[in-house]
């Protein structure tokens, strides 16, 4: 990532290095190879559960992967929390193309091993607390949607 967006990479004249945009991009390469692939294997497997079922209903290939999308939804989200949770640990992709500049590409997982280097153990140990507080936090929500809808379904 970082030699494409250098200013002699590919991408360089489009200036995103060291900026918010490149640390978007470098995250998301990270997460979308986990994220397909729980999908991947998330709807196959449905697949091979309602193939007959679906060919019997002369489903068309539109409302087979509707129906497929639908049923796994719940998987989905834990393939989305797998994703989300790859991306918060991350701190070297982010430092590399984001350069962990205060107050604008610093995250709380650079901050974090900025102020572990630093020697400043109690910051960045709170920072480790508010940081899971907030994995755990999306972790609940998406719990509670999944408890709700299987309430309103059921």
């Amino acid at each position: 990532m970082y030699l494409m967006l250098s200013r002699s990479g590919p991408l360089g004249s489009w200036g995103l290095l060291f900026t918010p945009p490149a640390m978007v991009i470098a995250q998301t390469i990270l997460v979308t190879p986990i994220i397909a692939a729980l999908t991947r294997q998330t709807v196959e497997d449905l697949w091979m559960e309602y193939r007959d079922e679906l060919v019997a209903l002369d489903a068309g290939p539109v409302r087979r992967i509707r129906t497929l999308l639908w049923d796994a939804r719940f998987s989905l989200l834990t393939a989305l929390l797998a994703g989300f949770g790859r991306a918060a640990a991350e701190v070297g992709s982010i430092i590399i193309v984001g350069g962990n500049i205060e107050g604008y590409t610093r995250t709380i997982t650079t901050a974090i091993a900025l102020e572990t280097s630093k020697g400043n153990l109690q910051l960045a140990v709170g920072l480790g607390v508010v940081l899971v507080c907030i994995v755990i936090l999306v972790s609940a929500l998406a719990w509670a949607v999944r408890r709700t809808a299987e309430r309103v379904a059921g």
